[in-house]
């Protein structure tokens, strides 16, 4: 851990510096307590840093906890052996694309039947929040068990001891995309109307107390249920796809299922804070939590030491070394094939800004973080699944 002032605690070796000075733009806003935490995994996001620890005083930014609100991991350890699996791993990703409609806009053309109750529950949870998810998204019930694009995955993974998990990734669809941008935009509109100054107009907060606050959490915490909702719905349709090519069902011998993307109430160091965590997991003693790396490298099952300058959190995955546009110019489909090797998956040149080397090497994440979290599992893809 570096601390870079009074308000920034630094956990990146890796941090380039204009990363670095977003982070010290935020950290200098007053309502800050105590201090803003920068994870291994830090890089540049729109108006606050992916991979930051944001605790505030009787406000939240919500570009601080970003557009994809409740965007996280879900994993379940099953049965099975890598020795007892098909040597035949193309079927089993096909039949989970077919199950999973991937990419940003593609959307479920039914409901499925276990799907029904999840949107029940979210419905009468809109109600109880006193919106309709459906002034911003009609279509948000088909959206729920969609997987959309970019990092978002889905992976038959091995273990060190080649027990067999299936781990994915997903958010909060369209419907959290909508959610987050309408109250980014009533905070900027805020902050215009009241000549507030800020290091970026991407900062702009809601006061707690006021409408447009208690509007936003009651909307924020339907996104993130929705999110929770939206990965056990991919997730028991992945347990069915792989149980039908093992040709035995899935017996789960563990599920854990956490955001990355979200905001809670918590206590620390003597007052109550909201903790928005944009790109990073709660970490508190005894927290289970998954750290993904990238397609093509190594992914962790975590428990949290409960660090309490880090404010209980640890980095949710590699962290982008280059962005998506600088991806495609500097890296080749020839040299994410060679990334790819052993690995199931969609070859296609879609992919060249997820490859691997975009990213910070895991490792040194994982190392970084040593005193964030402690490692129960390291994991291997052998299967992946990606939307364009």
């Amino acid at each position: 851990m570096e601390r870079i002032n009074r308000r920034l605690m630094n956990w990146a070796s890796i941090l380039d510096e204009k990363t670095k000075e977003q982070a010290i733009a935020t950290s200098s806003l007053p309502f800050i307590y105590p201090h803003l935490a920068l994870m291994p995994d830090a890089h540049l996001g729109k108006g606050a840093t992916v991979g930051s620890v944001i605790p505030t005083l009787g406000a939240i930014i919500p570009a601080a906890v970003g557009v994809d609100i409740g965007c996280g991991m879900i994993a379940v350890k099953t049965q099975f052996n890598a020795s007892e699996l098909p040597e035949d791993r193309r079927s089993v990703r096909e039949a989970i694309e077919r199950a999973i409609p991937l990419s940003a806009g593609a959307y479920n053309k039914k409901i499925v039947a276990t799907a029904l109750p999840r949107i029940e529950e979210l419905a009468q949870r809109a109600e109880r929040a006193g919106f309709d998810p459906a002034s911003y998204a009609g279509n948000w019930t088909h959206q729920l068990g969609t997987l959309g694009s970019g990092n978002h995955f889905i992976e038959v993974s091995l273990d060190e001891e080649d027990a067999v998990w299936l781990f994915l990734h997903s958010g909060s669809r369209g419907v959290g995309n909508k959610i987050a941008q309408h109250h980014i935009k009533v905070a900027a509109s805020l902050a215009k109307r009241w000549w507030i100054e800020l290091p970026d107009p991407d900062l702009a907060y809601l006061v707690e107390g006021t409408d447009e606050f208690n509007a936003y959490t009651r909307e924020l915490r339907w996104a993130q249920h929705f999110a929770l909702l939206n990965r056990e719905e991919m997730m028991d349709r992945v347990i069915r796809q792989v149980g039908e090519w093992v040709g035995t069902p899935v017996r789960e011998l563990e599920r854990i299922n956490c955001h990355h993307n979200f905001t809670e109430s918590e206590q620390h160091f003597g007052k109550r804070v909201w903790v928005s965590r944009k790109g990073a997991i709660k970490a508190a003693p005894g927290d289970d939590g998954l750290i993904p790396g990238s397609m093509g490298t190594a992914s962790y099952v975590v428990r949290g030491l409960g660090n309490p300058v880090s404010l209980n959190s640890s980095p949710h995955g590699a962290g982008r070394e280059y962005s998506r546009s600088a991806a495609r110019r500097t890296f080749s489909l020839e040299q994410l094939r060679e990334a790819m090797v052993g690995i199931e998956y969609r070859d296609t040149d879609a992919f060249i800004d997820e490859i691997p080397a975009a990213y910070k090497p895991i490792d040194q994440v994982m190392a970084d973080a040593a005193d964030l979290v402690e490692i129960r599992h390291t994991l291997r893809q052998i299967v992946n699944v990606k939307g364009d």
